[in-house]
């Protein structure tokens, strides 16, 4: 019978084997765009087949295929929770090789991190959760429930393909909820994130006549008036704690919370997960200098505290344009998500907690995330989700690394929370 402290030991015993597999996986590549992802979801075909794991694909796009596997003995149901352990494969493209130090897919490790485009979003976390499956299932006999692995695709572009397609349209989706889902995007090792901003994606379009530039008096333009818009609809941030429950609104104002989320996202984020920010994030407008633009084009990416809604803000919108005819908008409906938040109270926040305070000495604290992820997916079908992982400091960004230590402690962490889970 495994003990709780043998697996804790027998985790530090194997770290090479996992620093190797997150190594490998880094090394082919799955940026997304373009989103092919079948070279890299064979690596972790490989892997789990060494570990002697059934798996199998779910692609409704046939390059961007999602891995699924079932832990059950003798193939029934066995009595107990469901935990889905969710994860996904794409990362984000590299703009500009020639900006890197070295090969973006070396996955060397140097100076304490593992190096390599998607090493933080979110290979490092993907990987952390196949090996907290193959765990779960080396020692399966031990556990009273059931445990899904995810590795999934298209998480970069909205989840279509992926775990939405996997919680919505395929024949097994009561399955893919389970009864909890637990994943490791890059939050940070002193955070749990229970929850994310929504987001309401428009375009603004303002026409006017145009004409020379040296006739402002018949007509400014279309950019100044985008620009008189623009300081408008930024002051749509003044909209602070509207709709949240009072009781989450002052967890969020938590001194210790505060100081969690800004050191974590920098400073300022602990504002943010309480107000709608506007970000201006195209402007295309004019022909030539000395001409009165007659047309300007712009798009705006406002992100929503838990509870806001976006009618709410649509509204606020429909009357600062009122006094401003030249102006219209459109809603791009696919890339608007509401926002959604999991209780702070739930088990498996419990659960991190204490595994996370055993294994790095310090107790994360449930915040919110200001970007989003799949979890909102589960969220929205009224299953709690939960993240927690490395820290995100250069996601995304040239040179992307993670910390060796983040990573391994995130491999411990979920595979001890995942056996308190389901061994009840």
């Amino acid at each position: 019978m495994l003990s709780r402290k043998d697996l804790a030991e027998l985790i530090d015993s194997e770290r090479h084997a996992h620093l190797s597999f997150l190594q490998s996986l880094i090394r082919t590549p799955s940026a997304n765009p373009p989103g092919d992802t079948r070279e890299a979801v064979k690596v972790v075909q490989q892997y789990l087949t060494k570990n002697s794991i059934q798996s199998e694909l779910i692609a409704p796009k046939p390059e961007a295929p999602n891995l699924v596997s079932l832990l059950q003995e003798d193939d029934t149901q066995r009595l107990g929770r469901r935990l889905v352990l969710n994860g996904h494969i794409d990362h984000f493209p590299i703009s500009d090789r020639s900006q890197w130090h070295s090969d973006p897919y070396s996955g060397h490790i140097k100076d304490g991190f593992v190096h390599g485009c998607g090493a933080v979003d979110m290979k490092a976390g993907t990987a952390a959760s196949i090996i907290a499956f193959s765990y779960m299932h080396r020692f399966r006999t031990q556990l009273l429930g059931q445990c899904a692995l995810e590795v999934v695709s298209d998480e970069e572009t909205g989840g279509r393909f992926g775990t939405r397609y996997l919680l919505e349209q395929d024949g097994r989706k009561e399955t893919w909820k389970g009864d909890c889902m637990l994943n490791a995007e890059p939050g940070g090792l002193d955070s749990i994130r229970f929850g994310e901003k929504g987001t309401l994606r428009m375009t603004f379009r303002v026409d006017t006549q145009g004409g020379h530039g040296a006739y402002t008096h018949r007509d400014e333009g279309a950019i100044r008036i985008a620009a008189r818009l623009i300081d408008r609809l930024v002051a749509l941030e003044g909209l602070r704690g509207e709709g949240m429950d009072a009781k989450l609104q002052d967890y969020l104002q938590r001194p210790d919370v505060r100081r969690v989320a800004d050191r974590i996202m920098g400073s300022g984020a602990a504002d943010s997960m309480l107000k709608p920010t506007v970000n201006i994030g195209t402007i295309i407008g004019g022909a030539k200098v000395n001409m009165i633009p007659a047309s300007c084009v712009f798009e705006v990416d406002v992100r929503l505290p838990v509870s806001l809604e976006a009618e709410t803000v649509l509204g606020k919108i429909d009357r600062i344009l009122s006094d401003v005819p030249e102006a219209s908008y459109t809603v791009q409906d696919a890339a608007t998500n509401p926002a959604a938040a999991s209780s702070i109270d739930h088990a498996l926040v419990d659960l991190i907690q204490r595994n996370a305070g055993c294994v790095r000495g310090t107790k994360p604290l449930p915040i919110c995330s200001l970007g989003a992820t799949d979890c909102k997916h589960f969220r929205y079908h009224g299953i709690p989700a939960y993240s927690y992982g490395a820290s995100p400091e250069t996601m995304a960004q040239k040179n992307e690394r993670v910390s060796v230590q983040d990573f391994l402690d995130t491999v411990k962490v979920h595979t001890l929370v995942a056996w308190d889970y389901l061994s009840g």
